[in-house]
Order: C-alpha cells, then sequence, then structure tokens
C-alpha cells in the first residue's frame, strides 16, 4: 500500500502521537520512514553586531538540541518497530512548504502528520501547518488527531 511515509514532528505530545501510529502504519505495509524536523530560521533582533554573533551562536546550538532530541525519538520508536529510518533537520520559516517539496523530492508517498486541532480565533491567527500541507502537497496526507 505504502512505501516511504514522512513524518513531520514540531515534538509536541500530538506530533508524538502522530509518530507512534505512522510508525506502526509503516510497519503493516512493510514501508520505511523519514522523520522530519523543520526548525525556524534565526531572526535578528539586535543592531549590536556582537550581541548578534553570540545570539546566532546560541540559536544554532539549542536549535539543534531540539531537532537531536525530537528526531532521536522518531528513529527510537521506528528502532523498536523494526521500522527503516531516516531523519532529517531542515531550516525554514515555513515548514509546509518544506515538507511538501521533501516528500516530492524523496519519493514519499504518505504524509502523515497530528493536528493541534486549533479552531476559530486561534486557528485563524496561530494559523496550521498541517492545513497548509494539507492545501498544497501532491501527496497524500493523513492527519492524526
Amino acid at each position: 500500500m505504502f512505501a516511504h511515509i514522512l513524518l513531520p514532528t514540531d515534538g509536541s505530545k500530538l506530533s508524538e502521537g502522530a509518530v507512534f501510529r505512522g510508525i506502526e502504519l509503516a510497519r503493516q505495509c512493510g514501508a520505511r520512514v523519514t522523520g522530519l524536523y523543520v526548525a525556524p530560521e534565526f531572526h535578528i533582533l539586535s543592531y549590536q553586531v556582537d550581541v548578534i554573533e553570540d545570539t546566532e551562536a546560541t540559536w544554532a546550538v539549542d536549535r539543534k538540541a531540539h531537532a537531536d532530541r525530537y528526531l532521536a525519538f522518531i528513529a527510537h520508536t521506528a528502532a523498536e518497530a523494526k521500522v527503516a529510518c531516516e531523519t532529517l533537520m531542515e531550516v525554514s520559516d515555513h515548514p509546509y512548504q518544506r515538507i511538501c517539496s521533501l516528500a516530492e523530492q524523496r519519493g514519499c508517498d504518505l504524509i502523515g502528520m497530528a493536528s493541534h486541532g486549533r479552531k476559530g480565533m486561534a486557528g485563524l491567527l496561530l494559523g496550521s501547518e498541517t492545513q497548509r500541507v494539507l492545501t498544497h502537497s501532491k501527496t497524500p496526507v493523513i492527519v492524526w488527531r
């Protein structure tokens, strides 16, 4: 049915639940998974050059630590289920674009994601990466709540 499932994560408990479900689906289908964390880009918040350098370096270390922790969860869960897994960290302020493009580039035939279920004003103001992926992806998407 499916051969390659992309599992994006934001590190939340909801994303972890979607990872479990995606890996179980992959196990049942004999598919492999690619875990993905899309980290935000660094933005300059100060006009003092020495502060910017320290802040950017600190930001990069922190961003990598988060990515490593989130992706290790995916790799460990896949290993326990005996599912082939690759993990990637990408940097972008528009995660949905990276998710959609990587699914195509990597030949994924399914994207499995969580939904935070934001509605009303919160959904409008905060937006939904899952909704954007659903809207823009050429690859089928399954959403777990």
